[in-house]
């Protein structure tokens, strides 16, 4: 990635200009290899070895020696007063003071409401109108820590969405029958082009329209509910590296939309997939549908869907750029504790694209994609998958239990009932509910998937004797060279 240039002697770079010490500097598009000016001047600590005079880091006096690491976890310790004034002290400070994911943090724990967005989370805190706010030039700033958010939200994600590899694309077909699924798909991502044409919301939904028709109807959005005409606002006018992502669980019934077969249905589950086993539970079955709007750049880090399930993602308008592993493939940058109950990752899709993308793609069973609006995506039940939207957008997502996956949905339901989610607290027993309803309703295909879970765990066991057993062998017919420091009794210790 190339970074700003023109950093002689500190000065502005790029386009921008500096006047009384203010900064004006536009956000220039460049070349995908390349990042624009940041528009307060800032640089890439490296930037700093190539010019000569003060930099801004000089003038924090007590706080010189920390790392700018533990100066931004210091800043996370303020309030909102106290954040605001201390970038009031120095360059470096008011530097660091801008950056919005502090603002952001402060904002969600304030609950502020009623509020009007400004551009930004600082912005809408402190009340400043958009395009009010100093720009102090702070081209002698050079900080990873400050400048990394900004390079980020500007990632030309087509750089990693175009020319996908032959052997990586994601199968795309027009339509898919139940047969085909059942016996060749279910274990694999695929596209249909020609599936969802015939809903109703595909023709009647795009973002305006539902600006119009529910504008005071509040959506969850990751952390916060907003009014519709309030996130609408938002994700027109944002430079989050991570924009928050509208996915409500809820929305039907917000909307007052019928989902399913009847004749007032706005949509239905491709028939494709066949019988959903955990319409079974009736009332009692998890979150299982969501609505998704966002802007580009909002999407999902690397995660596998709950509870052991598939899912279905439809895209009503825009176009979301996939990448997918299988359920035992490694994930670069993506770390999984023992259990499997905790995933760590990088904290942004950019972060992730930018540091991994290139060795994740060459990885074997890597698949990638882009769903555009008329299309669905498969994603089979323990399939590792990221997604981001390359435009603003709105799709549907649904979980579903097919029948060629009901032992890996009853396997995760025995064997990991601390990681069951999405189930009323009223349910004791997730598992043992589901199979009450398998026995009434399909007892053959309950037995089938039992026996299938015998047979994995009776595979598991050899594998772990097989294991052990010539482990022991080794050890027992050990011979030629070996090193040690020899027994006590020994004359000669090397």
């Amino acid at each position: 990635m190339l970074l700003a240039k023109d950093i002689n002697r500190g000065g502005v770079s790029g386009n921008a200009t500096a006047n009384g010490g203010e900064l004006e500097a536009p956000i220039a598009e460049m070349s995908s290899n390349s990042i624009p000016v940041h528009p307060l001047g800032v640089k890439p600590l490296g930037n700093q070895y190539l010019v000569s005079g003060p930099t801004a880091r000089q003038s924090l006096g007590s706080l010189g020696p920390l790392p700018d690491e533990m100066i931004l976890q210091i800043l996370e310790y303020l309030d909102i007063l106290s954040l605001k004034n201390a970038g009031l002290t120095c360059r470096f400070l008011y530097a660091f003071c801008q950056l919005d994911e502090l603002w952001k943090t402060l904002f969600l724990e304030t609950s502020l409401q009623p509020f009007a967005w400004q551009g930004s989370w600082r912005n809408t805190l402190l009340k400043t109108p958009t395009g009010r706010r100093a720009r102090i030039d702070c081209s002698n700033v050079f900080s990873d820590v400050i400048h990394r958010p900004f390079a980020c939200a500007h990632v030309v994600l087509e750089k990693y969405s175009l020319d996908i590899p032959e052997a990586n694309q994601i199968r795309r077909f027009e339509r898919l029958n139940h047969d085909d699924f059942a016996q060749t798909w279910s274990s694999k991502p695929f596209i249909l082009t020609n599936c969802i044409q015939r809903w109703p919301v595909y023709n009647d939904w795009n973002i305006q329209e539902l600006k119009r028709r529910y504008s005071n109807v509040e959506f969850r959005a990751e952390a916060v509910d907003w009014t519709f005409s309030t996130y609408h606002e938002y994700m027109s006018n944002n430079e989050d590296e991570s924009p928050l992502y509208l996915f409500d669980k809820g929305f039907a019934e917000k909307m007052k939309i019928q989902i399913g077969h009847n004749t007032d249905a706005v949509y239905w589950p491709p028939e494709c997939f066949g019988p959903d086993l955990f319409e079974l539970l009736g009332e009692e079955r998890p979150a299982h549908r969501w609505l998704i709007i966002g802007p580009k750049r909002s999407g999902s880090t690397f995660h596998k869907d709950p509870n052991g399930t598939s899912a279905w993602n439809a895209v009503l308008e825009g176009s979301k750029y996939w990448i997918m592993f299988p359920p035992t493939a490694q994930v670069p940058g993506v770390y999984v504790s023992e259990d499997s109950s905790e995933v760590t990752s990088p904290l942004s899709i950019a972060e992730w694209l930018l540091e991994f993308h290139k060795e994740a793609r060459a990885l074997p069973g890597c698949v990638e994609g882009v769903c555009k609006a008329g299309e669905i995506l498969h994603v089979p039940s323990g399939w590792w998958h990221l997604v981001v939207n390359l435009e603003a957008g709105i799709a549907l997502t649904q979980n579903f239990v097919p029948k060629s996956h009901l032992a890996d949905v009853l396997s995760f339901l025995r064997d990991k009932p601390d990681q069951v989610t999405g189930f009323k607290r009223n349910i004791e027993s997730p598992y043992d509910l589901f199979v009450e309803r398998l026995k009434t309703h399909y007892p053959h295909l309950l037995d089938n998937a039992l026996e299938e879970l015998d047979r994995r765990n009776q595979s598991k066991k050899r594998k772990w004797e097989e294991a052990v057993g010539k482990k022991g062998d080794a050890e027992d017919n050990a011979g030629g060279f070996s090193f040690g420091f020899g027994d006590e009794d020994e004359d000669d210790i090397p």
